[in-house]
Formats: structure tokens, sequence, C-alpha cells
């Protein structure tokens, strides 16, 4: 469990320092990394995707809204459906955070190898219970 929660800590260091200088946490990287997997997802989606209520979305979701981070349009089948995209900003910002956590897991993926990066994606399938594939 230690080992756990320091290579967790380590994981999220850098991206929470980066959107602590933006007054954000680590809630809108959540909501900005599924927007940018799933552009044009619904809100209902994204909720499913991360498991929290609606309320629990709505200032989170607000404030990327607010700050040109996030956008939401009128689906064109059902208007009372809100398609979530990201801004250029938002997609950048994205990217930046995405960016530093892939650094640190290929860093830690070159000194660990094959076996263990296979085992590590195991662990991570069976801890989401999803069996999917971890992109």
């Amino acid at each position: 469990m230690e080992a756990f929660f320091f290579g967790y800590q380590a994981f999220t260091a850098k991206a929470d320092e980066m959107l602590a200088r933006r007054g954000l946490s680590r809630v809108h990287q959540r909501i900005l990394f599924f927007i940018a997997r799933h552009p044009g997802l619904s809100v209902k989606e994204l909720l499913a995707y991360l498991g929290v209520s609606k309320q629990a979305l709505s200032i989170p979701l607000r404030q990327l809204q607010e700050m040109n981070l996030a956008q939401s349009v009128p689906a064109e089948d059902d208007k009372r459906k809100r398609l979530l995209g990201l801004t250029a900003e938002g997609a950048n910002l994205e990217r930046a955070l995405r960016r530093e956590q892939v650094k640190l897991l290929q860093r830690a993926f070159d000194e660990s190898g094959k076996h263990a990066v296979d085992g590590w994606l195991a662990v991570n399938k069976a801890l989401s219970g999803t069996g999917r594939t971890p992109e």
C-alpha cells in the first residue's frame, strides 16, 4: 500500500502543481481528460465515466467553461442534450498535464521492463473492474 500511495503521489504531483497555478484541482483534470478522449460526449456520459453525481460535476464543469477551457453545445438531434468539447486552450492544458504523466510513466516503464509493465497493466485492469485495456 505504501508503494502505491507514493507512486500515485509522484504520478499526480506535477499535474497538481500545474492545475493549482490555474486555481484548478484533480477533478478538473479528470473532466478535461474524458472530454479530450471522447469529444462530443454528453454530460450524462461524462457522469458515467467519472462515477459522480450531477451536483458534484456542476461546479467544476462550469468553472472550466468560465475559464474558456471547455464548452457545451446543444446536440443537433435533441436541443435539451448538451455535448461537451474542449476549447483550444483546454486541449493544450489537457495535453500538457497528460504529457507530464506520460513522461513519468515511460521512465518507470523503461526502468521496470516489459514483464513488470504487463503486470502493472493487468493490475490496473483488475482494479478498474472494467476489463478494458488502458490507453
